[in-house]
């Protein structure tokens, strides 16, 4: 870390506000080597605990700087390491609260820019998310409100946004464990002033999970690693390269067997009836959710119709 950084940051924070213009000499600072160092990581965490006020340039520094730690420092790029997801993870939960909103920012924009991300990074995302929703309350970054109990406008973009990001357990739909999370929410708040982006969510998000399928497979970042090696050897086969691409992008079609359900439920035969597309446990799967908390409410009954259409 640059002692100029060090510096500025020092005399931004002596009455715990950084302002615009500060944090334009602590991005000059902090980009002198064109990359984020460890050190320098560490320091911007340790002032953003100790800004009182942040201004939205420091919030766009602090998620820009920490995201390209996270996810760019280590080769090949775009592939969260464990070591550096472990170490993001620690620093958000060093005080035992729900991470800042800068913090939520930072931990969405690494979801965003990756291709890739450990399996630990992705349960603590769904599980920060899931509280936030519940449990938070106050001003969101780019306006919006959190709302302790109820899905808002503004919480339900950042859901979408977690859900369908790159980085997420199935990029550009939802899983089962996210789609597991999209119920327990939907039961939480159920009867609550939701936002009509809500429903739209909760209905698109589990039925990404029930119909839906992902052509592509992102590589994973050992055969990322194999590629930008060969990227780098001149004397690789053409070949040869073409037949390993060919293999790490090859994916079976995925085939979907017809809609069946357990015992007879008279309320959504009608609707049940015409949802395709849909394995038996899958089924097995929608029933058990719908079923516990001992109603079909209006949620479930717009999933099971956009089921229906689809």
């Amino acid at each position: 870390m640059s002692t100029n950084f060090k510096d500025v940051a020092e005399q931004a924070l002596l009455d715990g506000v950084i302002r615009a213009e500060e944090v334009a000499a602590l991005r000059l600072a902090g980009w002198a080597s064109g990359s984020i160092e460890p050190e320098l990581a560490e320091e911007i965490f340790a002032i953003n605990a100790r800004v009182s006020v942040p201004c939205s340039e420091w919030s766009d520094f602090f998620v820009e700087a920490i995201a390209d730690y996270v996810v760019n420092r280590l080769s090949p790029r775009g592939y969260v390491t464990e070591a550096n997801a472990s170490w993001f993870v620690d620093h958000v939960d060093a005080d035992g609260c729900l991470c800042s909103l800068t913090e939520l920012e930072a931990l969405v924009r690494i979801l965003e820019t990756s291709h890739e991300t450990p399996e630990m990074l992705r349960l603590w995302a769904i599980g920060t998310i899931e509280r936030m929703v519940l449990t938070g309350e106050g001003p969101m970054r780019g306006g919006g409100m959190l709302e302790k109990g109820k899905v808002n406008e503004a919480e339900a973009l950042i859901l979408r946004r977690v859900l369908f990001a790159s980085g997420s357990d199935r990029p550009a739909a939802v899983s089962r464990r996210e789609a597991e999370m999209l119920f327990r929410l939907k039961d939480e708040t159920l009867g609550a002033d939701n936002a009509l982006e809500w429903k739209a969510l909760f209905v698109q998000g589990v039925g990404s999970y029930l119909q839906g399928f992902v052509q592509h497979t992102p590589l994973g970042r050992e055969r990322a690693a194999e590629l930008e090696a060969f990227m780098k050897d001149t004397g690789s086969s053409v070949g040869g390269f073409m037949g390993r691409v060919l293999a790490m992008l090859a994916s079976p079609a995925q085939v979907a067997e017809s809609f069946g359900r357990k015992g007879p439920r008279p309320e959504l035969e009608a609707l049940v009836a015409a949802a395709r597309e849909i394995t038996g446990e899958e089924a097995d799967w929608l029933d058990g959710r719908i079923a516990r908390n001992g109603e079909v409410d209006e949620y479930d009954k717009a999933l099971l119709r956009f089921l229906a259409q689809d």
